[in-house]
Order: structure tokens, then sequence, then C-alpha cells
């Protein structure tokens, strides 16, 4: 599919249209295709099948810094966003990598939410990395599904986010091979099975108010009840918890915490899902007792690693829903840890609450 891209009027746009670029153009896209090919020996399998299948069909810059693309994913045959933040000096036409930290949304939501719902864009302004918001379905389940079933939910989320993305910004966005993950609700489950599934991709996770054990069933009821409502059940994520049993092992993180050892871990949650100083009056429900869900599987999840002598920052606190303003937070306050694994100074706003 022929690539369409829109481009910002004044001189200070990161990426101009390649057509536009001489020969040191070309000689920069025949070193592209080396590295491509390269980064093709670092996955194998179906991923690579799918990585070297995949490719960006449209790309829409939101301002200087800010890039929206659809990407074409081989693995789910259909076409899915990513938004990205580029570094200042960013260019498409470096001598040079960044590091890169990929964000997570939760369920029912999007790509759009951390830049919708936090001050991302203000926080890594000033500092060298590369911001990765990729789509994951409104179920938000971080999974290659055992079954896809063509719902909005059901994919090949693994495969798409760290085979196909990785490689569209290792060859076209000047990504280097230091990473960071970070992820809220569902999306800090990601973070957590991404990291504990491919030891030694990621130096540091970070898992806010993220279900962490898929054999609790209050979290396996919040997960089929997310699932459910786009036409799929857990089944289709998993197989069967009886006769796929060592599957759900393989993406639960409570069974992975030894995968993980090497990585710098965060995780944070509320414990009562009661009200707290960044709940607006009259914000809260009684769903938001759901956060004590997550809270205590962060606790034990964190009780684990520290039992296994595996290092874990956690924060956590009593007050507090399962809402944006806390996962802001907590973002301000693992910054600095993220920013440290990726050789990064941090430079950043003062924190909130």
């Amino acid at each position: 599919m022929r690539r369409r891209r829109q481009y910002l009027p004044d001189r200070t746009h990161p990426g101009p249209p390649r057509s536009a670029r001489g020969p040191a153009a070309r000689v920069t896209a025949a070193l592209t295709t080396l590295l491509t090919a390269a980064t093709m020996v670092l996955v194998t399998g179906a991923g690579a099948t799918a990585a070297a299948d995949s490719h960006v069909v449209d790309e829409q810059w939101r301002s200087t810094r800010e890039v929206d693309l659809i990407v074409h994913s081989a693995a789910n045959n259909r076409d899915l966003p990513v938004r990205v933040l580029v570094p200042p000096g960013w260019s498409r036409t470096a001598d040079r990598t960044w590091p890169v930290l990929y964000l997570l949304h939760g369920g029912r939501d999007d790509y759009t939410s951390w830049t919708r719902e936090t001050d991302i864009e203000q926080l890594a302004a000033e500092t060298g990395v590369l911001v990765v918001m990729p789509e994951a379905g409104r179920s938000a389940i971080y999974t290659d599904f055992h079954r896809v079933t063509g719902s909005t939910g059901s994919g090949k989320w693994e495969t798409f986010h760290l085979d196909e993305v990785w490689s569209i910004l290792r060859a076209e966005y000047r990504a280097g091979d230091t990473r960071a993950v970070a992820g809220i609700s569902s999306g800090g489950y990601g973070a957590i099975v991404y990291a504990a599934r491919r030891p030694g991709t990621f130096r540091f996770a970070a898992a806010y108010s993220a279900p962490l054990n898929l054999f609790n069933p209050a979290t396996r009821a919040v997960f089929a009840s997310t699932v459910g409502e786009h036409g799929d059940d857990l089944t289709d994520a998993w197989g069967s918890p009886v006769t796929n049993r060592a599957n759900w092992r393989a993406h639960n993180p409570m069974d992975l915490t030894a995968k993980l050892r090497g990585t710098r871990l965060y995780v944070s949650s509320g414990t009562t899902g009661l009200p707290g100083a960044l709940d607006p009056n009259g914000s809260w429900s009684p769903v938001q007792f759901g956060e004590a869900i997550t809270g205590a599987d962060t606790t034990t999840f964190a009780t684990r690693l520290l039992l296994s002598l595996t290092p874990v920052t956690a924060n956590l606190y009593v007050a507090g829903t399962h809402s944006w303003p806390y996962w802001q937070r907590e973002l301000h306050r693992s910054w600095s840890a993220i920013m440290a694994s990726l050789g990064v100074p941090a430079t950043s706003p003062a924190r909130p609450g």
C-alpha cells in the first residue's frame, strides 16, 4: 500500500518527505535496508515473518515532536495505529539512535490515552528518548491470542508490539537497543508480562494498578468482563485454564518472577479503592473498590519478588482510585528511575501530588 504522509508547513518539522531528499537519502535508505535485515536476525519464527511483512502505511505529524503512524500488521492482517513522541533534535537521517520507552494503555481505551490523560509530552520534552504508545485493542490483553476471533479486542498483540512495531522503529525512526516499558491497569500487566516473556528486552518495567495474577478469581473476573464486552472470552486469549494451564502460567506474571531478574521494576496500586487526595469531590463510586483487586495482586507480586531476592520498588497506598490522576503521579514518581535505566538524564516538571 502506498504510504501517505502529512507534513507541517514550517521548517522545524523533523521529517521531510523522502521524495525531497537527494543522494544522501539514498545512502541512508541503503543503510536502513541493511539495518532492517540485521534486525530480522534478532527475531525468530512467526515474529520474524510478521516483522518482515509489516510496514507503515500512513504517517501524520501532529506537531514537530508527535507523530501518529498507521502500521500494517501482517500478524493481524489489519492496520493499527501507534503514537510516537520523538525527542528534541531527532531526525530520520541522524547518525545516532535514541532509547525507547513503551507506554501501554488499559482496557476500554486506546493508544491516545497517555497524551490525552497525562503530561507525558511535557515530561519527555527535554529527554533524549522515543516514547512509543501502540494500540492494543479495546480489551487490552497483551498477548498473542490463543484463538483470534476477529473482534476489536483479540489479536496477535505481543507480536505486533515487540516484533512488528519494534522492527519499524529500528528501521525508520532511529530507535536504539535500550528499552523500558510502563503501563496502567491491564497495560501494566502487559509491561510486566512482556518483560518476563522476553528477558533482557527491557531494562525497566513499571506497572501502575495492574492485575498481576491470572489465577486470582477476582482478577480473572475483571479480565473476563473486559474481553466479554468485545465478543471474546478468556479461552480466546489463553485457551482453557484446565487443558491449556501451561499457557496460562506462561502468561501469568505471578508465575514469571524468576524471569524478571536483571530488570528494574516499579509497581504501585491503591489497596482499598477508597477516595484519596487526587479524587475530585463526588467522583467516587462503588466500582472503585476494584482497585483493591489490583492492590492485592501488586502486594503479593512484590512480596514474591522480594522473597526470590529480585529487587522491586513498590508503592502501595491506602486511599486512591483506579484512575488517571494516580497513574500520572506514579509516572512522575518512577520517571527518574526509568530515565536512569535508559541512560538518559531526567529533567522533568515538578512531581504532582
